[in-house]
């Protein structure tokens, strides 16, 4: 009778320690994840900060505490952007974050007119604040590593979508975007780029002036020659939106008279050839546009008074007066100033 009453015992201690080295295991290599989800862990976070952000969504809180700090995790995270995803365990978790096996992210840029607002862009998209962003955009020491100086490096980057990792320094961005810039300039582009006699820098400046001019796509190539025209013929330009970049005024939605003489490298009512560096990020559309732009003998372009987006071209003076009287004329009459 003892003897069955001790393998009775033996039996259910033998049990329980099979159900607590199940349940114990379980705690550290079973499903430890709630939902999918995304972990920003800035490199400006202690790790107090980081198992604010991460502990919510793991079940077994417990055991992460524990294996943590058996590989000294919190003297050892890395920061970055990772990827928490159901059947993850808590020894998957602590690993991705102590080798720091971050999910890259994807990077928009485009629409900018001026670094500032381009460091204030990415700085919504990358770990990096938008001062140290601006730092590297205006460097001397950085624009020359890849080529340029601190004036035409904002005419390097080509708008896009890019994966980078999140914790991505400003000068390892400005690196890789230089990589995508020589990848953009196929022998192909630079082909067509020589027949327009320009450089790839002022392929990207007139690209900005005419992308500044219209989002129409298929009337860029026309715009762009009418301003390859000007340049041949050693006419000024007479952009309206390299005033507006002048004046740093990009709510000005009509130029008068007295706005064409403010000073400025920019203002190419005032000076003759093309601005320094570009007025905007072109988009691809009219930086290929200026590439194939049109041959014409248009020297004028004023837009039209249906106010459809499109121009009215000119081949004399005369008739560009025309054109800009009717235009002037709808201005009036729907009272912009």
């Amino acid at each position: 009778m003892r003897k069955k009453t001790f393998l009775y015992i033996l039996f259910a201690c033998l049990a329980c320690l099979l159900v607590a080295g199940y349940v114990l295991r379980q705690q550290f290599y079973g499903n430890a994840v709630r939902a999918e989800r995304e972990l920003f862990v800035s490199s400006r976070a202690c790790y107090g900060e980081l198992t604010d952000s991460l502990l919510p969504e793991l079940k077994h809180r417990w055991a992460f505490g524990v294996y943590a700090k058996r590989i000294n995790l919190p003297e050892t995270f890395k920061p970055g952007h990772y990827e928490l995803k159901p059947g993850m365990s808590v020894i998957e978790v602590a690993r991705m974050l102590k080798l720091g096996l971050q999910t890259p992210v994807r990077v928009t840029i485009n629409n900018v007119r001026i670094p500032a607002q381009l460091a204030q862009k990415l700085a919504r998209q990358i770990d990096a604040d938008s001062t140290a962003i601006m730092h590297a955009l205006t460097s001397s020491k950085v624009a020359q590593s890849v080529g340029f100086d601190s004036l035409t490096l904002f005419s390097m980057f080509i708008p896009n979508t890019y994966e980078f990792y999140w914790t991505v320094t400003p000068e390892e961005l400005v690196q890789r975007m230089k990589r995508e810039y020589d990848n953009f300039w196929t022998p192909e582009r630079d082909a067509l780029r020589k027949r327009s006699g320009l450089s790839r820098l002022e392929v990207m400046t007139l690209a900005s002036i005419v992308y500044e001019e219209t989002r129409k796509t298929d009337e860029m190539p026309r715009i762009a020659g009418v301003y390859v025209n000007r340049l041949r013929k050693g006419i000024p330009l007479q952009a309206d939106p390299t005033v507006k970049y002048a004046m740093q005024d990009f709510g000005l939605r009509r130029i008068l008279y007295r706005h064409l003489k403010y000073p400025s490298p920019y203002n190419t009512y005032v000076n003759k050839g093309l601005p320094p560096s570009p007025i905007c990020m072109p988009g691809i559309n009219a930086i290929d546009a200026v590439l194939n732009f049109e041959q014409h003998d248009y020297i004028f372009f004023c837009a039209r008074p249906t106010f459809d987006g499109y121009h009215n071209f000119a081949r004399t003076l005369r008739e560009h007066n025309a054109n800009a009287r009717a235009y002037s004329a709808e201005l009036n009459r729907r009272k912009i100033k």
